[in-house]
């Protein structure tokens, strides 16, 4: 499984952004897809978790706010957020693993390269 990530940005607070993941190889089957963040001086966290039937959850910080969804027949995923904070700043991950969902970064196996997300207030 391979993911390419696009999307992200600078933004002012209160403002919106939407990021996607291009995903490609072989992923039919029980499997989860996640976006994480790391913060500056933060360790990665996980934001929102996404299984193959559509189930999602959120962290506290960001639910009512973002929205994890795929488009099957793109086979891309999205983190859209909305009324973004300062503090939501920081290098945005999607990441792919078999099974059963979880916010355990060492529980991925596939992730993307990474991009940028910048709220200023």
């Amino acid at each position: 499984v391979q993911l390419v990530q696009s999307g992200g940005g600078s933004v002012q607070a209160g403002g919106s952004l939407r990021l996607s993941c291009a995903v490609s190889g072989w992923t039919y089957g029980w499997h989860c897809m996640a976006w994480f963040r790391q913060s500056p001086g933060k360790e990665r966290e996980g934001v929102a978790t996404r299984d193959n039937s559509g189930g999602t959850t959120y962290a506290d910080s960001v639910k009512g706010l973002f929205t994890i969804s795929k488009d099957d027949a793109k086979n891309n995923l999205y983190l859209q957020m909305n009324s973004l904070k300062a503090e939501d700043t920081g290098i945005y991950y999607c990441a792919f693993k078999w099974r059963e969902c979880s916010i355990r970064e060492a529980d991925f196996g596939a992730w993307g390269q990474g991009t940028q997300v910048t709220v200023s207030s």
